[in-house]
């Protein structure tokens, strides 16, 4: 038995049969392309997540207190 009760030899049918309709040349560039949408997402998330960081590292404590310095000389005008 195979996936989901499907043997060998049903999988083996079912990939001559997409072959015939679409063609080797035609799997090799839906191959291609997906494989370029899955790196170009992992990219994203890559640099998604550096983006995060350093945006945490510009927000500190240090100029939270500089802020509220800021509002109060305004209130005060």
């Amino acid at each position: 038995m195979g996936l989901g009760g499907i043997g060998v030899w049903q999988l083996l049918i079912i990939l001559a049969i997409v072959v015939v309709l679409f063609g080797t040349k035609k799997l090799k560039g839906i191959g291609t392309d997906l494989g370029g949408a899955i790196k170009g997402f992992k990219g994203a998330l890559k640099e998604d997540g550096s983006a995060s960081k350093s945006e945490e590292e510009e927000i500190s404590p240090v100029n939270e207190p500089t802020v509220a310095a800021n509002v109060e000389k305004d209130e005060a005008s």
